[in-house]
């Protein structure tokens, strides 16, 4: 594990490194009978429904406003699991303990808080919210019903990623001024499909602008403005949660952001942009996206480096190697490394695992509702930065952002 020569960290930090790793991933889960229902049965919602089936949960209820979405959410379901075609009505059943959303950004904060008003525990996908008046509403709803509630950001229970912040706990960066990061890789277009079953339109689009329906959206909304905010959004829910959490902090000072034309056909959304974030802990944090790079693998396709002033982690996928400082003309050699190419599959299972023992303990889990909301704040204010050409600030008092 350990190259080189060592830094100063805590006494035998490599040992306790392995013993706390192989422990998290050794204990057992504590079985309870918690019944579930996934809201969003498309890709990543069948996905979910198969790791909570995984670890225990009987996944009872199933939700989709697109016919074989739903036809397929029933399949990967438990045996006997209900349909339903409006999310309301699974709220209803009173058999249903908790529940995943899955959908489109545009729906989580409604969904969230109708499910814990409902007394439904609710794991989320990210990002929690797609405006910042929402997430605060998520925010009062969770607190106020005193609900479980984890937002899908898994690195927070990736043993993995928990040695990487005990790295920056231990002091051996020093001062951290600056965070870069990115994710590349390539996409070629928008999918181009036909509606191969009945597709409940006006629901679908609730709160978002009225329109005609349109398939393009409807299978790419990741690309459109009124759903959610692109990669730039999808991926940066994951990595600015990522530096918040090694570097304590919560809401940002400003917000920058910029973008090139879109060479997606049709989206709206740019697939190759860039944000600088500024912190009052006194550091930026710079994150690229670009989707029209070379292709990479998994663990190969997003980076964040954390440049001490005694030294620079970078944090990937499935690795991390710890840089010292160094002037001599040679090829840098870290003193500390970790690579566990495949290991980030078992991310989403631990974060489930995460949130099905907070229920049982009735506790807060890894990655709280405040978490997504400080995540949430800069996703919001990137998109306004980028659409609107300026430079966007919060403003703490007011609790939302405005242009500088």
């Amino acid at each position: 594990m350990a190259k080189g020569a060592a830094l100063d960290y805590p006494h035998n930090m490599n040992r306790r490194f392995f013993l706390l790793t192989s422990a998290a991933a050794a204990r057992p889960l504590q079985t309870h009978a918690l019944r579930g229902g996934i809201i969003g049965s498309g890709g990543r919602g069948r996905y979910l429904t198969a790791q909570f089936k995984e670890l225990g949960v009987e996944m009872g209820a199933v939700c989709d406003v697109y016919e074989p979405n739903l036809a397929a959410g029933l399949k990967a379901a438990s045996s006997g699991a209900r349909p339903y075609g409006n999310y309301q009505r699974l709220l209803e059943d009173k058999s249903i303990q908790a529940v995943v959303v899955a959908t489109p950004d545009h729906w989580h904060a409604r969904m969230v808080i109708d499910a814990v008003e409902a007394g439904k525990d609710v794991y989320v996908e990210k990002p929690m919210a797609h405006t910042i008046a929402e997430g605060f509403r998520v925010i009062e709803a969770v607190r106020r019903t005193r609900r479980v509630v984890q937002v899908g950001m898994q690195r927070r229970s990736f043993p993995l990623f928990q040695e990487g912040k005990r790295i920056v706990e231990s002091g051996a960066l020093g001062d951290v001024r600056l965070v870069n990061a990115w994710w590349l890789n390539h996409q070629q277009g928008l999918r181009q499909a036909t509606l191969q079953g009945k597709l409940d339109w006006t629901q679908w689009l609730g709160t978002a602008p009225r329109r005609e329906m349109d398939t393009t959206r409807f299978f790419n909304w990741y690309y459109f403005w009124d759903y959610s905010g692109g990669l730039m959004i999808g991926q940066a829910a994951h990595v600015v949660d990522a530096i918040h959490w090694f570097m304590n902090s919560t809401y940002p000072r400003a917000v920058t952001c910029a973008g090139g034309n879109s060479h997606l056909a049709g989206a709206e959304v740019p697939e190759t942009t860039s944000m600088l974030i500024e912190y009052p802990e006194d550091y930026l944090a710079v994150f690229t996206v670009g989707y029209k790079a070379m292709r990479y693998a998994a663990m190969n396709d997003q980076m964040k480096q954390y440049h001490g002033s005694k030294a620079r982690l970078d944090m990937s996928r499935e690795g991390y190697a710890l840089y010292p400082e160094s002037t001599q003309a040679v090829p840098m050699q870290p003193s500390l490394s970790k690579s566990q190419p495949g290991s980030f599959e078992s991310a989403t299972r631990a974060h489930i695992r995460n949130f099905m023992e907070s229920i049982a303990a009735r506790r807060d889990p890894n990655a709280t509702v405040e978490m997504g909301q400080h995540t949430n704040v800069v996703l919001c204010m990137a998109m306004e930065a980028l659409r609107s050409g300026r430079r966007m600030k919060w403003n703490p008092a007011r609790r939302d952002m405005e242009a500088d």
